[in-house]
């Protein structure tokens, strides 16, 4: 071995240990160094995209910089990355008025998405309605007859809810439903007793039923005017509600044991 190689390393250990440095509190070190980050973090400026970001959630520079910052702390290694700056400003808040603005403010953008999503699907169900008029949206000749196999509930099946405004069985078995969406590939509600177009009704009665804006956008719940389409799918079924499963091409009575 080199011996001045060897003289040259023991040497800088030495001049390590003789320096007013090594006494320092390594854990005050690095909360110096953690705030010092964030500090920079917050004071360096939007980029162009970061602006218009900003400016389409409706938030000053300092609200960017600030969501910025918490993003690059626990809240960024939790939260799924499409978690809204609204939310991630509303859940760190730093009082009660802060809190109840970013609140409101959330509220009011997902009841005019709420909107958006309605309005949109009344003009798909037009569309449909106009460009095949004699079709309809399920193709009775092709249901099996027979009834619920017992098999219950699987990942690929969809609910099919028939339901009116009013109605506590419903409302029951329409929370029964939603319980297991995680579970389902979805659940389409048709409403009866509600005028079509009457998106008000349609809107109010979801909300008030605990249907998220965000689960009619995925599609993983649809809401439709039932038009009549229980008798269509199953004839002489007329006391509300009533359940049905879609399993593939096949659609059969479901009871509410299956849930």
């Amino acid at each position: 071995m080199n011996r001045a190689v060897v003289f040259g390393t023991v040497s800088t250990v030495l001049s390590l240990v003789a320096s007013p440095c090594w006494a320092a509190d390594p854990a005050n070190t690095q909360s110096g160094n953690t705030t010092t980050s964030e500090t920079i973090l917050e004071r360096t400026p939007l980029t162009e995209h970061e602006r218009a970001r900003a400016g389409l959630w409706g938030l000053s520079a300092e609200e960017w910089q600030r969501y910025r910052t918490l993003m690059e702390g626990i809240r960024g290694s939790i939260s799924p990355g499409t978690i809204s700056p609204i939310e991630v400003l509303g859940i760190h808040a730093r009082d009660e008025a802060e809190r109840r603005e970013y609140a409101e403010q959330w509220a009011v953008m997902m009841r005019e998405d709420a909107e958006r999503i309605l309005a949109f699907q009344r003009a798909y169900d037009g569309a449909g309605r106009l460009l095949y008029p004699d079709e309809s949206l399920i193709d009775v000749a092709r249901l099996p007859q027979q009834t619920d196999s017992g098999e219950g509930l699987r990942r690929t099946d969809r609910v099919l809810l028939f339901a009116r405004p009013d109605c506590a069985a419903c409302d029951a078995l329409l929370a029964r439903v939603l319980a297991r969406l995680d579970r389902l590939d979805g659940v389409d509600v048709f409403l009866t007793g509600i005028p079509a177009g009457d998106e008000d009704a349609i809107r109010n009665w979801a909300a008030e039923r605990g249907i998220r804006p965000e689960w009619v956008t995925t599609r993983r719940v649809t809401l439709n005017f039932e038009g009549g389409a229980l008798a269509r799918i199953a004839p002489g079924r007329n006391e509300l509600p009533v359940l049905m499963r879609r399993r593939g091409e096949s659609v059969t009575p479901l009871s509410g044991s299956a849930l």
